[in-house]
Formats: C-alpha cells, sequence, structure tokens
C-alpha cells in the first residue's frame, strides 16, 4: 500500500495535460462545460485517497492539436460548484494575479473556503503571453522579475484582506441592533508599487482563517515568492536526484527566510499515463503524440518527471518517494484524466477524513495579524 503520509493531489487539466487528450473515445470531451465533468472527476479523486485537486485556469485559449483551441470554465467557479458534493478533498484553483485586483481575489478565495468548509487554497498564478494581455488591454507583457514582484504584492493584500475582519467580529446582538463589531474590521492600509488598497475585506474572516497559498517555483523570481509566501511549493525535476536536490534547496531557503521547512509542503509534478500495461500505456501516449502531430515548439524548462504503465507500478514510485524523502507530496497531472482517474483506486489510499486543509497539512489555523489583545 503507498505512504498515506505522502501528500498526493491531481491535477485536473480538462481532458488531460495532453493537447490531443480530448480525441479519446473515453475523454468526455463533450461534457467538459457541464458541472457534473467536474463534480464527478474531484468525487473520484476523493474516493480514491487524493488529497487536493489543483484546477488549472488562465486567460488564454488551450492547445488542443494542429489548428485546435480549447475554452475553458473559471477554475475558482468550478471548485465552489464541487465544493458541495465532497466532503474531505482540498480544492486549489488557480487564479492569476497580473490582470485581476486582490481585493476581488480576496473574496472569492474567502467564499470558496466557506463553501468548503474549510477547504479551500488558491495557486497562485501569473500571465505571461501577449494574448493575455490583450484580453485585458489594459497593459503589456512584463518580464518574470515584474510579474512576479506584482504577485508577491498581490499575496500581501490578498493575506491582509483575509485578517482583517478578527475572528468575532461577526456579534449579532439583536438587542442592541449591532450585527458586527466595528472595532474588529481593521483597515490594511496596503500602498506598494503595483496596488493600493485601503480595506476592510467585505467578507468576513475565512474558516481556515488564511486558507491554503500554492506558488510553482519555476524560476528564480516566482521561487523567491514561493519561499516567502507558500503553504504548498510545486517544483519540475526530470529525475527523482534532481527532486530531492531541489527540494533541500527550497528548504535551506525557507530557513533562511525564518521560516520553518517543515511547515511548508515541496510537491513534486509528476506527469502519468495509466493503463492495464506498460506496453499499453506507451501505445496510447504515442497514438496522443501522432494525434497532435505536427509538434508545438518544445516546452521551456526542465522536462517533467513521468509514469507510463499501471497502477501498481504508479504506487511502487510513491513508496519510494516518500522513503526517500524525494518530495513531501506529489501532484499527478494525467495526460488523459478519465483513464487515470479509473485505475486510481488500485493505490490503495484512503479517502481524505472531512477536516480542513490546514489541518490535514498539520498546520496551525493563524491569528489574524490585527487581533485585539483579550481584555482582563
Amino acid at each position: 500500500m503507498a505512504d498515506s503520509t505522502l501528500f498526493l493531489g491531481v491535477e485536473l487539466a480538462g481532458p488531460g495535460i495532453h493537447p490531443a487528450a480530448w480525441r479519446r473515445a473515453d475523454s468526455r470531451a463533450e461534457d467538459l462545460f457541464t458541472g457534473e465533468y467536474w463534480v464527478a472527476a474531484v468525487t473520484a479523486a476523493e474516493t480514491a485517497g487524493v488529497d487536493a485537486a489543483f484546477l488549472p485556469d488562465g486567460f488564454a485559449l488551450q492547445p488542443g492539436g494542429p489548428g485546435v483551441t480549447r475554452g475553458r470554465l473559471d477554475a475558482v467557479a468550478l471548485a465552489a460548484r464541487v465544493a458541495a458534493a465532497t466532503h474531505g478533498i482540498g480544492l486549489l484553483p488557480q487564479a492569476a494575479v497580473t490582470h485581476t485586483e486582490p481585493f476581488h481575489l480576496s473574496k472569492a478565495i474567502a467564499s470558496l473556503d466557506f463553501a468548503a468548509l474549510g477547504r479551500a487554497g488558491w495557486e497562485t498564478t501569473v500571465s505571461e503571453t501577449a494574448a493575455e494581455a490583450n484580453a485585458f488591454g489594459r497593459k503589456g507583457v512584463q518580464d518574470s522579475a515584474a510579474l512576479w514582484h506584482e504577485a508577491d504584492e498581490a499575496l500581501e493584500v490578498v493575506t491582509r484582506l483575509w485578517d482583517s475582519w478578527e475572528d468575532d467580529a461577526e456579534i449579532r446582538d439583536v438587542g442592541t441592533g449591532r450585527f458586527i463589531d466595528r472595532d474588529k474590521l481593521h483597515y490594511i492600509d496596503f500602498a506598494g508599487d503595483n496596488f493600493s488598497v485601503k480595506g476592510p475585506s467585505i467578507t468576513p474572516r475565512p474558516p481556515q482563517g488564511r486558507p491554503i497559498v500554492a506558488v510553482r517555483a519555476a524560476d528564480p523570481a516566482s521561487t523567491a515568492v514561493a519561499v516567502r509566501r507558500a503553504d504548498l511549493i510545486r517544483i519540475t525535476a526530470a529525475s527523482p536526484a534532481q527532486a530531492r536536490a531541489r527540494r533541500t534547496e527550497l528548504r535551506s531557503a525557507l530557513a533562511a527566510a525564518e521560516r520553518d521547512p517543515d511547515t511548508v509542503r515541496v510537491l513534486l509534478d509528476l506527469d502519468v499515463h495509466l493503463a492495464d500495461s506498460v506496453e499499453t500505456a506507451a501505445a496510447e501516449v504515442l497514438e496522443l503524440d501522432q494525434w497532435a502531430a505536427p509538434a508545438s515548439a518544445p516546452r521551456a524548462g526542465t522536462a517533467p518527471l513521468r509514469h507510463l504503465g499501471t497502477t501498481a507500478g504508479l504506487r511502487r514510485l510513491l513508496d519510494d518517494i516518500a522513503e526517500d524523502r524525494i518530495a513531501d507530496g506529489v501532484v499527478l497531472r494525467p495526460l488523459a484524466v478519465q483513464s487515470t482517474l479509473t485505475r486510481l483506486a488500485g493505490l490503495g489510499r484512503n479517502p481524505p477524513a472531512a477536516s480542513s486543509f490546514r489541518h490535514r497539512l498539520g498546520l496551525p489555523r493563524p491569528l489574524s495579524r490585527y487581533a485585539t489583545a483579550p481584555s482582563n
């Protein structure tokens, strides 16, 4: 049985991360724009013992093979739809900060945390392309340093807004007609290079205090923000040895930033395709590659670790990752979602118990930075 202490996430990128996944007969591509598709996918992951579902999003169309692009639904809205149908799985929609306002993001993720009874997270992303910039028409393309400086400020604003209501700000005093103790709502008074936000939030403090924040450490700028801000840091590595070295490096950086490395999970991305045999898995991926030909330009950066094979083989790999401390967890990225979800139950993991996401990660619920000391 796979080590249940290893955090296991799954990234549900529509029909799959492979651009031709929609062409498979089992893809359910015709259902992608229905709530039922996403409820079925996330509940299947929860039943299989997955700790969290990552829901990709962005402001650009997705590639679907030569001459084909696909649309997408809003990830935060999808997570809210799924929240009512699930019980223990964490829900981490991606939401970009580049062309949005942190006040709106703070409210959206706080609302999701209420809807999910404390199971919300947020994978903070940026928008790098001209197509995304042109969709808004507010500013041009920024370099990585500028994008992640803006993201760092946005995260500061969002977390301050989550803290701007003290936990007991709602008093609901019928006798005096006071619903809120205004002394326990706080202006955040943030002024930075990209945002100037007075606050306070219009949404009460989320059930977790601060929902879980995930950041992908893909380059120096994003890594610096991840080390300062993230509860979950996603990494890509070409080999287990490279992943272990990267985890060690990040733990050292966390300690240097005066954060306890044991309070942050380093999660390794693992591209995966599951079938009844290694040969079948390889043949099915080859077919997907042929459908997607002619190939687009190679993706920059590190080629991710892959597992093309059986559920039993994946279980052994997860055991090795846990035993050798290669990473604190894994995020499975199915090339074709449906074929992987139908086989994940073979990992032998128990469904996550109904609890807050923070509790499952072993993290305390933080106090509001604005909380006043109780009077004696």
